[in-house]
Parts: C-alpha cells; sequence; structure tokens
C-alpha cells in the first residue's frame, strides 16, 4: 500500500544562521552536516524522491553533489528567522504539484541539524503512519532530567508553579522516576500525509499523532559549536563499534 503512494523527503537548509554560521555544511567526520540527512532519506526504501529546500546556492550545489534534487531556490520570505517549517513544505510541495504535476502523498520532514538517525528508522515511521492510519508521525524524546512539575514561572514578584498538577500531589516530595512520563519532539523526523499538512497548515496533526520514541543520544540537536563537538564524538564512538 506504502509503495503505491508517493513519499517526499523535504530537508530544510536554510543558508543563515545566527548562532553557528553556516551551520547546515560545518564539517563532521570530513562531510557537511547535511550529508547526514540526505543519506538517511537516500537509505530508505520507501521515499521515492529527496528534496533540499534552501535559499543559498552553496547550499544547493552540496545538496545536488550528495543526490539530492534542488529543483528550486527557496523563497526569501521563506528564509527567514521567523518562517515556520510548515509554509516551507507547503512551497516545496506546491512546486511539484504545479512545475512537474507530481502529487505527493506523504511527505517526510528531515532537519540537517539532527544527523544521528538510525538507519531505518525514517521507514519505521512511514509504515506506522500508515498501519496506524495517523495523520502524522513524529519523534520525540523522553524529557528526562528536569520534569515539567517541577518548572515554576513568575506570577508579579511571586513564584508559582508552572502548570498545575493532581490534587494532593507535592512534586517537589518526588524522585524523577515518580513523575509521569514526559516526551518532547526532539525535532528528526516528521512524517505527515500532505492532504493533512495543507487542511491543517502544520506538520504535527495533534487530533491525530503518532509518536515515535528515540533514544536521548539520537535526539541530540546541534544548534551551537559545542552540539557540534559533542556530536561528532559521539559519532566517531559509533564508527569504533
Amino acid at each position: 500500500m506504502i509503495n503505491k503512494k508517493n513519499v517526499v523527503a523535504v530537508i530544510l537548509a536554510k543558508g543563515f544562521s545566527r548562532h553557528l554560521p553556516n551551520k547546515n555544511i560545518r564539517k563532521i567526520l570530513g562531510k557537511p552536516l547535511i550529508y547526514y540527512s540526505i543519506k538517511a532519506a537516500q537509505e530508505s526504501k520507501l521515499i521515492d524522491r529527496v528534496i533540499v529546500s534552501t535559499d543559498s546556492d552553496k547550499i544547493a550545489k552540496i545538496a545536488r553533489h550528495y543526490g539530492a534534487e534542488v529543483p528550486f531556490k527557496r523563497p526569501v520570505i521563506l528564509a527567514t528567522n521567523t518562517a515556520h517549517t510548515p509554509p516551507v513544505i507547503q512551497h516545496a510541495l506546491r512546486f511539484l504539484e504545479r512545475k512537474e504535476n507530481y502529487h505527493t502523498d506523504i511527505v517526510v520532514t528531515l532537519q540537517p541539524t539532527s544527523p544521528l538517525r538510525k538507519k531505518g528508522v525514517v521507514d519505521d515511521m512511514i509504515r506506522m503512519l500508515e498501519k496506524g492510519k495517523y495523520d502524522s508521525v513524529i519523534s520525540v524524546v523522553n524529557v528526562g532530567g528536569y520534569h515539567p512539575w517541577w518548572m515554576s514561572k513568575m506570577k508579579g514578584k511571586k513564584l508559582v508553579p508552572f502548570m498545575k498538577v493532581p490534587s494532593g500531589t507535592d512534586p517537589y516530595n518526588l524522585e524523577r522516576q515518580q513523575l509521569p512520563t514526559v516526551l518532547k519532539q526532539n525535532g528528526s523526523v516528521y512524517v505527515t500525509r500532505a492532504k493533512s499538512l495543507f487542511k491543517n497548515n502544520n506538520i504535527i496533526i495533534d487530533e491525530n499523532c503518532g509518536a515515535y520514541l528515540m533514544d536521548e543520544i539520537y535526539s541530540l540537536d546541534i544548534d551551537n559549536y559545542t552540539d557540534l563537538l559533542l556530536v561528532e564524538i559521539i559519532m566517531k564512538q559509533m564508527r569504533k563499534k
């Protein structure tokens, strides 16, 4: 059933990065960061096309070198710091529809800043979408560390709990293991039905979204130079195993 559908991977790679200049093409183990997301998409048995959406000619050249398609240059308005992901994905799918008469059924959104993905994860998530009849499936990780029940906010000059907890529960007297499991997006993989993306203007469809749990180590996201060094150290260790 999946093979009869058009599955497109869209890799988001704008040129400008505030915290780490040229982030998407910084080298890790001799390869630009974007390479690892292109590779993850290419290794999929279910993805038909790998599209890179970028406003940068340099990134476009590198992406093509590693076998990805760059059929358009992302409009400037969709490459700002305030541009949201859904319109960028919609732009890519509309381009394929209008210029090539290519209809996308399922879109897989990948971010270069999450280079640590187990082989087969993308296909597992696509199959999960179909089998569970979800509108979207996203990768998540256990929050661990500092639980939301322990967080606070200011109300005037008074410190108050960030969120309500069940009556009679004192979270400050509980260990992390005693608290409810809380998950968060790790930004690695988003699988969405194209029609749901356009209907809801989002790649995450809250009303019908599946969660694919990833280990913490595979959920590392690169935002700054320290993250880059940490991920490279981990990837070196993985290669030795």
